[in-house]
């Protein structure tokens, strides 16, 4: 594997060229391959030395993010908020000047703070992923949705892609968004209008719907989104069960979209609320794929960043 990218992070997709993206998600089918193996390891980072720097909880996406490095054979620092000196008053830039002393070379940065990602490329000489920052980006959880589509569908291009939910508070359909309308897929966006966006310039070259069978007909996969009650204020919903009612994706919905249409889900899962669990559990669901792939992505993305250039 010798291909190179032209960006030196990956904070977010927006900007992120056509031939970038190609080339995690063909770098990714090999590594995919190789945790079908017995041996599921390679040299490719070992002496590198990565820091996972959670100030946010997600098991999900910090394990995928740990796996991938270990089957990398990179060297790992894991650093959450809960446990740090950030409770005593430590700002990021101080966390960032002492992780720094201990000479990394990747960090891996989730946080609640739109930016910070972006703001520690500005501040470190290391290379930086985002692994979710706020509600603006999560480019390697879109990255692992357009690997999943294409390899159960082939190349995106022509797709249509419905996702469902909390699209105001989504860092997961801003970075779907950017990356499947570059590789050429129609998306459509849809919500209930108080989820929906005020500001809609981050969500360039997509369709907007208030009638989830509306944006899922004809669909050839139909992302549902976790409602980000966390991030809400009280007003937004009158209840989960009416949001149930007229945005779930259930089987009565999925009628309008293709028959062989794929469902996602980015995790975890508000059961009976974003997806009926025969949905969620039935022939056409690819939520446990996602998870999988969602390591060889991650895979990939260190690989090619770091320029595979520590092969043991």
């Amino acid at each position: 594997m010798t291909s190179s990218l032209s960006i030196r992070h990956l904070v977010g997709l927006q900007g992120v060229s056509e031939s970038d993206i190609r080339t995690i998600l063909d770098t990714a089918v090999e590594f995919r391959q190789l945790l079908e193996r017995p041996v599921k390891k390679v040299p490719s980072l070992r002496g590198l030395t990565i820091v996972n720097l959670f100030f946010e909880n997600s098991t999900r996406t910090r394990t995928s993010f740990e796996l991938a490095e270990k089957r990398l054979s990179a060297d790992i620092v894991n650093f959450s908020s809960s446990s740090s000196s950030v409770k005593k008053g430590e700002t990021l830039l101080d966390t960032l000047r002492n992780i720094e002393s201990m000479k990394i070379d990747v960090v891996v940065v989730r946080h609640k703070g739109t930016g910070v990602p972006q703001f520690i490329a500005d501040h470190s000489n290391a290379i930086v992923l985002n692994a979710g920052d706020g509600a603006h980006e999560h480019p390697t959880q879109a990255l692992l949705d357009m690997f999943t589509i294409e390899q159960k569908l082939g190349k995106l291009k022509g797709k249509k892609i419905a996702i469902v939910g909390d699209i105001r508070h989504s860092r997961v359909a801003r970075s779907d968004s950017w990356g499947m309308t570059t590789l050429g897929a129609s998306v459509t966006l849809c919500g209930p209008s108080t989820l929906l966006p005020r500001y809609r310039a981050d969500f360039p070259n997509v369709s907007w719907e208030t009638d989830v069978k509306k944006a899922v007909a004809g669909a050839d996969a139909v992302i549902a989104l976790r409602l980000q009650k966390e991030r809400m204020e009280d007003s937004l919903l009158p209840s989960l069960r009416e949001y149930r009612n007229y945005f779930g994706v259930t089987e009565e919905v999925l009628d309008k979209a293709k028959d062989s249409a794929l469902i996602m889900h980015p995790g975890p899962i508000n059961r009976g609320v974003e997806l009926d669990s025969d949905v969620a559990d039935g022939e056409h669901s690819v939520i446990l794929a996602q998870v999988t792939n969602g390591v060889a992505v991650r895979m990939s993305a260190l690989y090619l960043l770091s320029g595979g250039r520590a092969n043991g």
